[in-house]
């Protein structure tokens, strides 16, 4: 087993959107790195320096708990889970096998060994619900009240932390972690908006661009800074509590949408689909971070304007 040292880290969840981001910003920052994936039969990414990735199902407790019979971590950031409440819909099953038991067993693997690592785990302000605009930004002593399968594992995950925590001593952030966006993101309105301008500019689609509901207001914060938010919470968070990161402004969808028509320079029609509308839509999902700033320093630093153009360039390279 090798040694564990202040700069290493388990990342579970390692090729995802935020996951991947994270374990790249973690090697870039000298630490040694290893990222889990699920798919055994895809190609592993490739493997940098002080970063590997090894595959390992969550909701195998045999493969968590080998993780930590091979390696010492000092950090576990857990953003392994189904993460789309539109799919936690269609198969809630799925979404709690992954997101609850997955967790389960990286707790239970965690308390058995003899120095246990900080576990900085990705919940979500899905967990909240339906917020009375009275009380928006919502913070961290807001009930809990889930709308979808997936804010309800994202509860349960909550609750499993801080029970880990208080009952067996391991030191544990939650990391309530509101609307993030960036370049590789998919299934999110700005990622929409933004690849369908792209096919349209290079001729692939008719001017139309389809639409679900664009009422709803959204703080979206960039990857880099939600990345950033999570090095800062490893470091400097105290243990035992949960925090919300989120944006610090609230964009009607509407808003997103205009403001990525500008930057593509391409004139086209607003289609509303049926398809992309969800059963439910909270009106407005917005965070209270001063808990987070207290006590870490943190801020996000990319306005909207800057996250819609590195999308663009990454879709343009894509498309």
């Amino acid at each position: 087993m090798k040694a564990a040292s202040n700069k290493t880290a388990l990342v579970t969840g390692a090729t995802g959107f935020i996951g991947s981001h994270l374990a790249g910003f973690l090697q870039a920052q000298g630490w040694d790195v290893v990222g889990t994936y699920r798919d055994r039969e895809a190609n592993p990414p490739p493997r940098l320096p002080n970063l590997r990735f090894v595959p390992c199902d969550l909701r195998d407790g045999r493969q968590v708990t080998r993780l930590f019979q091979e390696d010492e971590f000092g950090y576990v950031f857990h953003l392994g889970a189904q993460s789309l409440p539109t799919l936690s819909w269609l198969d809630p099953v799925s979404t709690f096998e992954s997101n609850i038991m997955g967790s389960l067993n990286l707790f239970e693997a965690i308390r058995r060994i003899e120095r246990p690592p900080v576990v900085i785990s990705a919940c979500s302000g899905a967990e909240y619900g339906h917020v009375q605009p009275s009380v928006v930004p919502v913070t961290e002593e807001h009930p809990l009240r889930p709308l979808h399968a997936y804010g309800i594992s994202k509860v349960c995950l909550d609750l499993l932390a801080q029970g880990y925590s208080r009952d067996y001593d391991i030191p544990t952030v939650n990391i309530r972690l509101f609307n993030t966006t960036g370049p590789g993101k998919t299934n999110d309105a700005p990622s929409d908006f933004v690849r369908q301008l792209v096919r349209v500019k290079k001729g692939l689609q008719p001017s139309v661009v389809e639409v679900g509901n664009l009422k709803p207001r959204r703080a979206f914060l960039d990857v880099s800074d939600t990345v950033s938010g999570f090095y800062v919470a490893a470091l400097k968070c105290k243990r035992g509590e949960a925090y919300n990161l989120c944006a610090d402004k609230p964009h009607e969808i509407r808003q997103v949408l205009r403001t990525a028509i500008r930057l593509s320079g391409v004139k086209v029609t607003i289609r509303p689909c049926s398809h992309l509308m969800r059963p439910s839509d909270e009106k407005i999902i917005f965070g209270n971070t001063r808990k987070f700033r207290r006590d870490t320093g943190w801020k996000p630093r990319k306005t909207l304007d800057q996250t819609l153009a590195a999308m663009f360039d990454y879709w343009e390279r894509l498309t």
